[in-house]
């Protein structure tokens, strides 16, 4: 494992490096984190979440991308929601490189993302971990040789992460343990998050992630006993903890708690 050190926007590992998207808000945090992947001295470099289409933003990645006479070899994305991907076409466009996603909407000329698939690039193998709940086609990406974990929305470099309303909090739940298994396997030793800063510990961080939704679970059952009718009703009840700029998007993470309550199998 190897510590992170300060980097062009906060944090790099030996190779990988975050360049932030000018897109902060109360649901971004700081912005969209762009990575670039790459072995020292590879004339090759990945690029993960290339961000909005925000085309300084894109040019900047792109400058920091080829460096002298490297190439993009693939873009990545560990999902479609537009803060990640809507800049992936046009920065296709500026440096000739395919797009794999797990969703196929999202692909261009290239084949998906998938559990369990190796990408080789730019000197280095990013194992693929299927990690659906906050999006049905989240991904994180495993980076052995630097023991990190490009997490995407699944775990935050702050606070947590809503259940979009392509979301489920069942594969939530289980995407989060199957994380923390690769933590507790000591294979994770960094979770390198698509908003906020890099965590160093994340048996803690997941452990606080899979306490934090059942708690909220608790929550929700007793706002219904105390006579919640709406998703609206419960988030201003629970949610006293929120700032109310992001009280509608927590009404997506209660449908999916009163989604996941409100099947035969559910199970805080």
């Amino acid at each position: 494992m190897t510590a992170p050190t300060p980097g062009i926007d906060g944090f790099r590992t030996p190779r990988a490096t975050c360049l932030l998207a000018p897109n902060p808000s109360p649901m971004t945090l700081d912005g969209t984190n762009t990575w670039l992947i790459a072995e020292p001295g590879s004339s090759s470099v990945v690029v993960v979440d290339p961000g909005p289409d925000d085309e300084a933003h894109l040019r900047r990645v792109q400058a920091a991308a080829v460096d002298g006479e490297r190439r993009v070899a693939t873009i990545l994305l560990t999902h479609g929601h537009p803060d990640h991907s809507a800049g992936a076409a046009r920065f296709a466009g500026l440096t000739g490189a395919p797009v794999r996603a797990a969703d196929p909407a999202h692909r261009l000329g290239a084949e998906g993302l998938a559990d369990g698939d190796v990408v080789t690039a730019a000197g280095c193998e990013l194992r693929v971990v299927a990690s659906p709940g906050h999006s049905a086609d989240s991904v994180c990406l495993l980076l052995p040789a630097d023991g990190a974990l490009f997490t995407g929305d699944t775990v935050l470099g702050r606070g947590t992460t809503v259940i979009a309303g392509d979301g489920n909090l069942g594969d939530y739940l289980r995407s989060l343990a199957q994380l923390r298994d690769l933590a507790g396997a000591r294979e994770v030793g960094l979770l390198l998050p698509g908003h906020g800063p890099m965590l160093t510990d994340p048996l803690a961080t997941l452990d606080y992630y899979l306490s934090h939704r059942r708690e909220r679970l608790d929550q929700v059952r007793s706002a219904l006993a105390a006579g919640a009718k709406t998703p609206a009703e419960i988030v201003a009840m629970i949610y006293t903890d929120v700032d109310p700029s992001v009280w509608p998007a927590a009404e997506w993470s209660v449908r999916a708690q009163l989604d996941y309550l409100a099947r035969a199998d559910g199970q805080p």
